[in-house]
């Protein structure tokens, strides 16, 4: 009998194809939109992840002032001997890195490009997860005499020597000419959106003497041991730097600890909120497509109710009138479902690539999606399902 009921159900939607297919496309354009924007969004959240994480795990960074703007600016930098001090009286710290930031031009032959100087230590590619992909770091003399030597980005060096091999060759940072030792590997883009690749790294003496002017330092970082419990050395980082820039008890700090645990946890966590804005909001489509539904299936009842009437008239039961206007319902709606995971399937590859976001298929969201397209059928087919049920044969047979 169900599978009669489905055949007749089939028979009843290929009469009108056009119609029937105008009448899943909410359905269609609901489930696909669904699924498209939770799928980019986990792509968006793991790519902030990979990101956080190629800063390095079990990280601090110390800065001064507790935000951006004035009031970082108004804080006082670090000193050398803070470096010093964090190093040896901070148990669980593995490596401490200073590191002063400055913005300059570099030039090779006729190329030129503004980009990032990093001024630090040697430990700084470990402690940020660099990885040279050719040449070498610092010595511990380049280091002590602050030459001038440098290791680029990939951007720096596409931007400077195209194809050239950089390693070797001299580049001029204002007004003095720098020896590239070393190419970073390429990282891509930060959480923040801006380019990691567009760097160039050399000792901190020598970005102190010849870019900033000053012997301040204005991050530390300190990659924290395997052994140790970041949250511990986060407790006694804050502790020494309140006794060392002497700050009393009950006043604000004037500088913050941040964690990259901290950071990964606020984006990813961002990511997914607006995820799931976006997916309730494309879920509002599935609710028009259900409407759309109704509204056929009730122009359908109309349409057939002298062959409705036929039925009951020579023994068919109201639940069996009622079922085969409720597969109806339910087989476009679960059709509509089908066709909707297929388009978002093919729309989420190409706009991942687009967005440079990994594919990450959901089978949760796609049998979601599919299980809510057709509990849409059952709920808005049921109302004109129950309204052709109810007929009186004989009024029915009477309809022209």
């Amino acid at each position: 009998m169900l599978w009669n009921t489905l055949l007749l159900a089939m028979r009843a939607i290929r009469r009108n194809l056009l119609r029937s297919f105008l009448t899943i496309l909410g359905v269609v354009i609901g489930v696909a939109a669904v699924i498209t924007m939770v799928t980019l969004g986990n792509g968006a959240t793991r790519s902030v992840s990979d990101q956080i994480a190629s800063m390095g795990s079990s990280q601090l960074m110390l800065r001064p002032g507790q935000r951006f703007g004035p009031g970082a600016e108004a804080a006082p930098n670090f000193r050398l001997a803070d470096v010093e001090a964090i190093r040896h009286q901070l148990s669980g710290a593995a490596a401490v890195v200073p590191v002063v930031s400055a913005s300059a031009t570099a030039v090779y032959q006729a190329n030129n490009w503004s980009t990032s100087v990093t001024g630090t230590s040697n430990d700084y590619f470990a402690a940020a997860n660099w990885v040279i992909a050719t040449g070498r770091g610092f010595t511990e003399a380049e280091e002590r005499a602050g030459k001038a030597v440098c290791v680029i980005g990939n951007t720096l060096r596409d931007k400077l020597f195209g194809q050239q091999p950089a390693v070797g060759a001299e580049i001029r940072i204002k007004q003095f000419a720098c020896e590239v030792i070393g190419q970073l590997k390429a990282k891509g883009q930060s959480a923040m959106g801006s380019d990691q690749d567009d760097i160039v790294v050399m000792p901190l003496r020598t970005v102190q003497r010849r870019l900033a002017g000053t012997v301040d330092v204005n991050l530390i970082m300190v990659s924290v041991a395997a052994h140790a419990s970041i949250d511990e050395v986060k407790t006694q980082f804050e502790s020494l730097m309140r006794e060392r820039r002497k700050i009393g008890e009950g006043e604000d700090d004037n500088f913050r600890v941040m964690d990259t645990r901290q950071i990964a946890e606020t984006l990813t966590g961002t990511t997914r909120i607006l995820t799931m804005l976006l997916g309730a909001v494309a879920a509002v489509s599935l609710l028009v497509g259900g409407i759309g539904i109704m509204n056929i299936m009730l122009v359908s009842v109309t349409e057939r109710t002298r062959e409705i009437g036929i039925r009951l008239a020579i023994g068919a039961l109201e639940h069996e009138v009622l079922l085969q206007f409720l597969i109806e319902a339910v087989v476009l709606s679960s059709l509509g479902g089908a066709i909707g995971i297929a388009l978002a399937t093919a729309a989420s590859m190409a706009l991942a690539g687009v967005m440079n976001v990994p594919y990450l298929f959901d089978p949760a969201i796609n049998l979601l999606s599919f299980v809510f397209s057709a509990a849409i059928g059952v709920i808005f087919g049921y109302f004109p399902a129950r309204r052709a049920a109810r007929l009186d044969p004989i009024e029915a047979l009477r309809h022209e």
